[in-house]
């Protein structure tokens, strides 16, 4: 009869390699110390990167903020008769298409609401149009409950869609949409949308297809241990079975402006028991993210000891969390990238969407390559 977990048995485990299970993920959740889960995700964040800190030259793209949902999570949405509705016309993606190649990006993170007039070759009129005017431009684009309504307005299965989006230049899926499985807590902050059945599914099809994702969790709101605990139980299994995963990115729910505004935002010690507990039970992860557009700079760069090894990166034009309330910078500078991870007492590297090291023309910054 197997005993009850113990910090003493999960550090034997944890250094000896040995995967965690349900209840040992719970003993850290509900049990261990700060301190204690900082040293084992810091043995095991060095065991797979080293001393390496992550980072990319990356912007952002919201198409539209257009959305058919109303999650009570979001203050990024709006109606299509609201004052705040955009639409984003050709002319003012390709100039974030200038902008991009200008600062030498190597991704556009593209990402928005689901539009009720907006037909699905307009989505894919956006990846043609980026990828025609700068191929070298790496598109993660669209996350799985854009790509499940997608499914639903057209009545065509998501695999065959992928396909034709990465036709159009497509290169890979971000993690966004996950939130919390759990279906009793997702009923309380979107319970209209996409499910975590539907997640999963487009995540696996991607992968099934060639196409690397990521994976998030959000917290801090409804959801407790055991939400938590089984999401990442439920990202390890897919992983387990597709290998498809690039990074796991826990995001820390903002609840300003918001229909939850009344709840309060996780503090810096959730935020670094979180990382580091994900770190912990996503074995079979290479990469856990420290987004600091919602941790914030100074708990992003103390994570880098708590599990995480990518900072994410310049982040130029993010407007989904700050409409929520997150009062880091709009965007971060390469030099203080590299600085903040000096400080950290890791070494900066710089990637692509997929974790390919990136050589920079020295005499001009915005030139770049994939090092050999």
């Amino acid at each position: 009869m197997n005993s009850e977990p113990s910090i003493e048995s999960i550090r034997d485990k944890v250094f000896s390699g040995t995967r965690l299970g349900r209840e040992e993920g719970l003993y850290l959740e509900k049990s261990a110390s700060l301190h204690d889960l900082g040293e084992l995700a810091n043995a095991v964040r060095e065991r797979k990167n080293g001393d390496i800190a992550w980072y990319n030259v990356n912007v952002h793209l919201n198409p539209t903020n257009v959305c058919a949902y109303r999650c009570t999570f979001c203050a990024f949405r709006a109606d299509l008769k609201d004052p705040r509705a955009y639409r984003m016309s050709d002319d003012d993606i390709l100039a974030r298409g200038a902008e991009a190649r200008a600062r030498g990006c190597t991704e556009m993170h593209i990402v928005g609401g689901l539009h009720n007039k907006a037909p699905v070759d307009w989505y894919r009129h956006i990846l043609e149009l980026m990828h025609s005017h700068y191929p070298e431009i790496h598109l993660k684009a669209y996350t799985a409950v854009e790509w499940d309504w997608f499914e639903r307005i057209t009545n065509r299965p998501v695999p065959e869609i992928l396909a034709e989006f990465r036709q159009a230049g497509l290169g890979s899926l971000p993690g966004g949409g996950a939130e919390i499985f759990d279906p009793v807590v997702r009923g309380k902050i979107c319970e209209h949308k996409a499910d975590g059945g539907a997640w999963l599914k487009v995540h696996e099809a991607a992968h099934r297809l060639g196409l690397r994702s990521n994976a998030t969790m959000l917290y801090g709101h409804h959801e407790g241990p055991e939400h938590r605990i089984d999401h990442l139980l439920t990202l390890r299994e897919l992983q387990d079975r597709t290998g498809g995963f690039q990074t796991f990115i826990p995001l820390a729910f903002h609840p300003e402006n918001t229909r939850m505004a009344h709840m309060p935002k996780p503090s810096s010690i959730a935020d670094l028991r979180t990382i580091a507990i994900s770190r912990l039970m996503l074995d079979n992860f290479d990469h856990i993210k420290a987004y600091w557009i919602m941790l914030g700079i100074s708990t992003a760069q103390i994570a880098l000891s708590y599990g995480a090894d990518d900072l994410d990166g310049t982040v130029v034009h993010e407007k989904i969390y700050h409409e929520a309330g997150s009062t880091s910078p709009q965007e971060i500078t390469v030099n203080d990238l590299r600085r903040l991870i000096v400080e950290a007492g890791r070494e900066p590297v710089e990637r692509d969407t997929l974790y390919r090291r990136v050589q920079r023309d020295q005499s001009n910054p915005a030139r770049w390559s994939i090092a050999a």
